[in-house]
């Protein structure tokens, strides 16, 4: 039946967003990113099986990784400062030629055929204090090229590229190491950050200047962002305790696939079927925006307890890694939402100092996890370390549940 004309105009539904990609400067920041994460992402093995080639000793190893780790904890306060009173590009791009040049001597050093423990430890402590000073930009590049509306989709693209870039990295370690040698794993990862840091060039980035101040003036306010946000500080110690909760399982993990589970074919699948959890967590969250991201995002990473108990019983293998993949998956899905969380809620000019506190308070759990956990499973049993990990990583992150600040963020 027909019906009278009205004179309400039509509602015009609005456009939907274009997906950050299209946006210039984040689409040549993200492909110098991935290209970066893709060249990490082969060093880990290439290390550790040429510091084994060239000295035959784990403590070797564990001294390289050091000089890595500890300029990087050390720094990382100060390198939130320099992020935020100097343009993010900039020192995102001077640290990526710095550390071009690191992994260019390491390969270097390797492809000699008779390479010094000590140049490659030097190297890699310059490699870890430039990381220190990198990291903390992530967080204010992503938002000085995208607008606001998009922040949880290009901070999912990242972590989809990151999650792809986990798979494949081993794969391409593997085929280097097997082919030409793991020199030119190091001498490909100098290429990725030149490339990256070339096409950082292009980039424009929004910038927020900060007065000049003292440094301690600039640290005293970086923290009291982060002391003045209950879900945020509150959220750290979740995140605090997922990632030594995470050492103790790397640790432990390795011993009990190989002697309970069926061997190293079951740590493999473990490891893999984690890195495919990653991306399908990131993948999610490019999809999915809860009403209540920090809450929903801390409780997605409790499950971590799961693999932890597993691996205690010990489970069957397949449970086991199902597990695990779930956990993992609960990890991807939260980089992406805890990051746009962050950048909503902080203020530009303060959130490189804060994203470095994020990371230290986050990373600073690692060493103590690596360190306790052989010592409790010597005197214990590995299963009295993992049974209390599950428990602070579970009880930590759900615990932020009675945070009037997490329930409430949205």
């Amino acid at each position: 039946m027909p019906t009278a004309p009205s004179d309400t105009p039509p509602v015009s539904m609005p456009a939907p967003l274009p997906h950050p990609l299209r946006t210039r400067s984040f689409r040549l920041l993200f492909t110098g990113r991935t290209l970066s994460l893709l060249g990490d992402a082969a060093i880990p093995a290439a290390l550790a099986i040429a510091v084994w080639d060239a000295t035959g000793s784990s403590s070797a190893l564990a001294l390289v990784l050091a000089c890595a780790m500890v300029p990087k904890l050390l720094l990382l306060p100060v390198g939130g400062v320099v992020g935020d009173r100097f343009n993010a590009r900039t020192v995102a791009l001077t640290t990526d030629l710095v550390r071009c040049a690191t992994q260019l001597l390491v390969g270097a050093q390797l492809l000699s055929g008779d390479p010094s423990l000590w140049v490659i430890a030097a190297a890699e402590v310059l490699g870890g204090a430039a990381g220190a000073f990198s990291m903390p930009t992530g967080s204010p590049l992503v938002k000085g090229t995208v607008a606001p509306e998009s922040l949880q989709r290009a901070n999912a693209a990242m972590g989809i590229a990151r999650s792809a870039t986990r798979i494949g990295g081993p794969a391409l370690a593997g085929t280097l190491i097997l082919t030409v040698g793991a020199g030119w794993a190091f001498v490909l990862d100098a290429a990725t950050f030149a490339l990256s840091a070339l096409l950082l060039v292009a980039v424009r980035v929004e910038r927020v200047p900060i007065p000049r101040r003292s440094m301690r003036a600039d640290l005293k306010e970086g923290w009291q962002e982060v002391r003045s946000r209950d879900w945020y500080w509150t959220s750290l110690i979740g995140h605090g305790a997922w990632n030594g909760a995470a050492a103790v399982l790397m640790t432990l993990g390795p011993s009990i696939a190989l002697t309970r589970l069926g061997g190293r074919e079951v740590w493999l699948a473990l490891l893999q079927t984690g890195a495919v959890g990653l991306l399908l967590g990131s993948l999610l969250a490019h999809r999915v925006r809860p009403r209540r991201p920090v809450l929903t995002a801390n409780l997605g990473l409790a499950t971590y307890a799961l693999p932890l108990l597993m691996l205690a019983l010990p489970a069957p293998a397949p449970v086991t890694i199902a597990a695990y993949g779930i956990a993992q998956a609960g990890l991807g899905f939260l980089s992406p939402v805890w990051e746009t969380a962050v950048q909503q809620a902080i203020p530009a000019h303060a959130l490189a100092r804060v994203t470095s506190y994020d990371w230290l308070l986050s990373l600073a759990a690692m060493p103590l996890g690596y360190a306790l956990a052989p010592l409790a499973a010597s005197a214990w049993g590995p299963e009295v370390p993992l049974i209390a990990a599950a428990v602070v990583v579970g009880g930590c992150c759900l615990g932020t549940a009675l945070v009037p600040g997490v329930r409430k963020f949205g």
